[in-house]
């Protein structure tokens, strides 16, 4: 008998333990962004970005310790001095969005858990007083070209294209045409470029000329036009980006 009732006390006192344990688990949160970087890298665990548009931004709440509790997600998107006002708003554990416009991007996720009558949240105080945003900084835009190319297949400034250094360009169209007027080529991503060739055979040296129009992350436009001189027999190791 005395057995018995030690073995009923033992499983009552696990049972409370468990229990107890169970409820002083507290659900965290700790987000964090993943993207790829303007040299193609990916980056992960990022709570603070400076890049170009368009970015595309995965969002992970970082949520744990969350079984046994129902759980909501706010992300809320801002400009900065613009916290009451979020421009975007989104009600996922994990999400993405993709930056189009330049400027300080502030992104804080609130966060709810419910378990009976208990309650975790991760809000409005929680992010005044005790936690930063992530943070996206958006650059100003930038787009130049050169004046001419060496399409030699010297390595060397073989494709005419956008100087490197571009920035948050999110609309972008460019022609070639030649002296007479003529359409040579055409390409929609400032990445690209121009061969040197039409209908797959290369084009005399000569001068052509380029018609650009852009739009900026910052909503500034680009129009360019201008010469330029293909030179085809250039072969030495300086530069004719310029």
């Amino acid at each position: 008998m005395k057995l018995k009732t030690l073995y009923i006390t033992i499983i009552c006192v696990l049972f409370l333990t468990v229990h107890a344990f169970g409820q002083t688990t507290t659900p965290t949160i700790n987000p964090t962004m993943s993207y790829t970087d303007s040299e193609g890298s990916e980056q992960t665990g990022s709570t603070s970005i400076s890049e170009s548009a368009p970015l595309t931004v995965n969002f992970t709440s970082g949520a744990s310790d969350t079984d046994g509790w129902t759980s909501h997600y706010e992300w809320r998107f801002y400009k900065q001095g613009q916290r009451d006002s979020p421009y975007v708003v989104r009600y996922e554990e994990n999400t993405s969005f993709t930056f189009t416009e330049s400027g300080a991007h502030l992104i804080e996720l609130w966060a709810t858990f419910v378990n009976g009558t208990d309650t975790v949240s991760y809000t409005d105080e929680y992010w005044s007083s005790e936690a930063s945003p992530l943070s996206v900084s958006i650059y100003e835009s930038k787009l130049e070209f050169p004046n001419a190319f060496s399409p030699n297949s010297d390595g060397i400034n073989d494709i005419y294209k956008a100087k490197d250094g571009y920035k948050s360009i999110v609309e972008f169209h460019a022609t070639i045409f030649n002296r007479w007027g003529q359409k040579i080529y055409s390409w929609d991503d400032p990445a690209g470029g121009w061969d040197g060739k039409f209908n797959g055979k290369d084009v005399k040296q000569g001068v052509y000329f380029v018609l650009v129009k852009a739009r900026g992350a910052d909503g500034r436009k680009f129009n360019i036009k201008k010469d330029v001189n293909l030179l085809r027999g250039y072969t030495e190791t300086q530069t004719t980006n310029e």
